[in-house]
């Protein structure tokens, strides 16, 4: 899962100039067509993060979901959050992907955007998630607390990589402020923990089962300690398209929601759509774990990993949950 969010002091100031001037007027319908009694489809870009936690999105695209709505859905592959979020609220896309704290900073900063449906959760189970804080082979650490002093890699410093560790560390007894994390590419941990650069990294998935291969193990899992089936990601809109096109989100949400389904419950169908937008090859693919896929949101778990942040620094006041998923 990479969630990368630099420069969000630069992307927020733009993105709330862009909010204010997308409230002059334009289109709203974002593309010809109509939800719902047009011959013609209802245009939709979706930015994502091409990783495994879209993979719905790509086989429900697949499938004939969104089509059936009366939807063209085109997912816009982006490196992270920061340009999905200022990319949404200019309305260049219609609907976007991104983990939960970085969609809690955006709201705290005055963005207006809200979550319309789940993207992606923990699997709830420790030894079988989606990623992991894992150790090398030969590593002596054996709890989250043996982390003080120690280097950890994360993707993305101040967001829900080290706020979830830190929820871990403190919970084993340890001093969360004794971490040192290290902002580094998925892709790259691996290799960096083999040659010592780093004791421990927060590894998302083809990278979390190749540490394993090569005879790494899992130290903790960092989601369930936090909340036992941490929403991850969530699909997002403008609050100004919401309330101008309510008829596309709720097309484009019921389609969503029959195509988590869909894949929770196909997952071999899951595996091979990998291949269509991903560099995951099918012998991978085959051997990766996959997320949980709720359609709902889910508030208990926004509002635990809200709390966490604010606990430790990254959220300034008390988490606006209530404005991201619209209640």
């Amino acid at each position: 899962m990479r969630f990368r969010t630099k420069s969000w002091g630069i992307t927020l100031t733009a993105v709330l100039a862009l909010g204010l001037a997308a409230c002059g007027g334009g289109s709203d319908d974002g593309g010809s067509g109509s939800a719902s009694g047009s011959s013609e489809p209802k245009n939709v870009t979706v930015g994502v993060i091409p990783i495994i936690d879209v993979a719905p999105l790509y086989l429900g695209i697949e499938k004939g979901f969104f089509s059936s709505r009366g939807l063209k859905v085109t997912p816009k592959p982006a490196q992270g959050g920061a340009a999905i979020v200022p990319a949404v609220i200019a309305g260049e896309d219609q609907i976007g992907f991104s983990n939960v704290v970085s969609l809690l900073t955006a709201r705290e900063k005055g963005v207006p955007l809200v979550s319309i449906a789940g993207g992606a959760s923990s699997t709830g189970d420790p030894k079988a998630d989606v990623n992991a804080v894992l150790v090398g082979k030969g590593s002596a650490l054996q709890s989250a607390k043996d982390l003080e002093g120690k280097k950890v890699a994360i993707n993305s410093l101040n967001n829900i990589g080290d706020t979830t560790i830190k929820t871990a560390v403190e919970k084993a007894g340890g001093d969360p402020n004794k971490v040192q994390f290290v902002e580094m590419a998925f892709p790259d941990m691996p290799a960096q923990l083999a040659a010592g650069k780093v004791d421990a990294v927060w590894e998302s998935e083809p990278f979390r089962s190749a540490i394993l291969a090569a005879g790494g193990r899992i130290l903790f899992d960092n989601l369930t300690e936090t909340y036992p089936k941490l929403q991850i990601a969530q699909y997002f809109t403008s609050e100004q398209t919401k309330a101008k096109d309510s008829e596309m989100i709720s097309a484009f949400v019921e389609a969503l929601n029959e195509s988590l389904a869909y894949a929770s419950s196909h997952p071999q169908e899951v595996q091979t759509v990998l291949g269509t937008y991903t560099k995951i090859t099918p012998e991978v693919a085959s051997k990766v774990v996959l997320p949980a896929w709720p359609a709902e949101l889910d508030q208990a778990s926004t509002q635990a990993v809200g709390a966490a942040a604010q606990k430790y620094g990254t959220l300034k006041k008390a988490p606006d949950v209530s404005g991201l998923l619209g209640q």
